[in-house]
């Protein structure tokens, strides 16, 4: 039977090897070459050794793991956002601790303390609806950890942040809806302390400007943009005289409007062209299918890690603002083609 309590003593004695030579050969150390490391690996695999990560961390003082923050696990675009972490996570060596807020500045708050009792050497997050103070993230990286914000960006000093261009998004989806004749066009906007939020609203400005139509404070709806708020928002707007076009800042409330507008007989996208946000995978599927801005998810979460592993190995954090933007893409359904 093999013994679990194996150390690297016993390798070294069973091999007449030094236990420093044994002790980095385990930990794949390029001062042994590959033919002594595979004599280590195959005598340690036949007596059954088992490494002890928890002294390893110990001595290195790191755990190789980092948590994530999100809002909702749910969602499908923070799901492959978490996929490309995890697939890079595991290439480097590192476990990854997932955690959603709920949309909760509490929540978040007593989801980092737990992070940071644990002693994860990084934490990547999407903040939360409520978060506009950011005392509990400060707190954090003045423990000398690293923090990189994804997708909701945060504007203050020596941050990190991996986006889209939401600007060019909100641009984009609200040309779209000009370019196929309307003039009246609403817009549902998330919490104007988000910048991500501020952003898709001043690309769906910009683009009324541009062909000289006229913004109307009026015309925006901010809501959380959950369901209800799509059915509320779609209730609200039959008040307003004229209106033909939906730009939604995600397609949670976009399809929740949908579906309530048809119940009221106005088709879609003939009396209402409607443009969403995110490219969630019902969007393909209800009826009429909806027209999306696509979010390249996978890509953020395998950029935002492997700027995160970068800091952690070089122990260097940003001390300036440093973001990333990938490139958005408007795909056009059936809620708005010609």
């Amino acid at each position: 039977m093999k013994n679990n309590n194996v150390t690297i003593h016993d390798i070294s004695k069973a091999l007449g090897i030094d236990s420093s030579t044994v002790s980095r050969a385990l930990n794949n150390s390029d001062r042994v070459s590959k033919k002594t490391k595979e004599k280590i690996f195959s005598k340690a695999a036949e007596l059954g050794y088992q490494r002890n990560s928890l002294a390893s961390k110990l001595r290195t003082n790191r755990t190789n793991t980092i948590g994530v923050i999100v809002p909702r696990i749910s969602r499908h675009f923070f799901s492959s956002v978490i996929a490309g972490i995890e697939e890079t996570a595991f290439k480097a060596g590192f476990d990854v601790i997932i955690c959603q807020s709920l949309e909760s500045i509490e929540r978040e708050k007593k989801l980092v303390e737990t992070l940071l009792s644990n002693r994860v050497d990084g934490i990547l997050i999407s903040i939360s609806m409520e978060t506009a103070n950011f005392e509990h993230l400060d707190n954090y990286k003045s423990n000398g950890f690293p923090l990189i914000f994804f997708d909701r960006p945060c504007n203050v000093p020596e941050n990190t942040n991996v986006i889209i261009d939401d600007v060019k998004a909100g641009f984009d989806a609200t040309a779209h809806l000009i370019e196929r004749g309307c003039k009246h066009i609403v817009h549902f906007s998330g919490p104007q302390n988000l910048e991500l939020y501020r952003n898709r609203k001043k690309g769906y400005s910009n683009a009324l400007k541009t062909y000289g139509i006229p913004f109307s404070e009026d015309l925006v709806i901010e809501t959380q943009l959950m369901q209800q708020d799509g059915i509320d928002a779609a209730r609200q707007l039959l008040k307003f005289p004229k209106v033909d076009g939906i730009f939604s800042a995600n397609d949670t409330a976009a399809i929740s409007a949908i579906q309530y507008l048809k119940t009221k007989a106005i088709n879609i996208p003939s009396d209402i062209a409607i443009v969403g946000f995110s490219n969630e995978p019902i969007s393909a599927i209800i009826e009429p299918s909806l027209s999306t801005i696509n979010q390249p998810d996978f890509e953020m979460g395998k950029v935002a890690s492997s700027l995160l592993f970068e800091q952690i190995k070089n122990k260097k954090y940003s001390s300036e603002n440093q973001t990333k933007i990938l490139k958005p893409t408007l795909i056009v359904r059936n809620s708005s083609k010609f």
